[in-house]
């Protein structure tokens, strides 16, 4: 239809915007939001996103929304890896930490044997000590019976 018959012309292609508070989403989540928006259109070296978000406004046109879409990816990607980064450090400190309580478990056993072969001497020398004293009894008795015949004929 002609402009004259109550339709207004037809503009260029302008991005369609919302108020940012109209989206129902907390404070913290639209700052988020309009940082991501901005940051995303920088990469792609578009005003468009800084100048929406100085009007408190976000973009809502379909390039803005993949520009959007496209960071977004980019920045799971890159949790993505620091996050595998993190299991990888996270799995080797542990397997350091194993191996070290490997060791000292190795090392605590090798002393608590060495420590039992002690107690066994110990045990050994105790049962030659009983001995030696029953048989230096026996001397003593020997002795006396010696000495008390000595006596009896001397």
């Amino acid at each position: 239809m002609p402009p004259s018959q109550g339709h207004p012309p037809q503009q260029a292609a302008t991005p369609t915007s919302i108020l940012d508070n109209r989206l129902g989403l907390s404070p913290q989540d639209v700052a988020t939001l309009r940082q991501h928006q901005q940051l995303a259109h920088a990469q792609a070296r578009s005003p468009a996103g800084s100048q929406a978000s100085s009007q408190g406004r976000l973009l809502l046109d379909p390039g803005s929304l993949q520009l959007l879409a496209r960071h977004f990816d980019r920045v799971m990607q890159a949790i993505g890896q620091r996050l595998e980064q993190l299991n990888n450090a996270t799995e080797i400190a542990t397997q350091a930490q194993y191996d070290r309580a490997g060791n000292a478990i190795q090392m605590a056993d090798a002393e608590i044997a060495r420590f039992q072969a002690i107690l066994h001497q110990i045990d050994e020398l105790d049962n030659e000590f009983e001995k030696i004293k029953r048989i230096r009894e026996i001397v003593r008795g020997f002795r006396a019976r010696v000495e008390h015949m000595e006596r009896r004929l001397g």
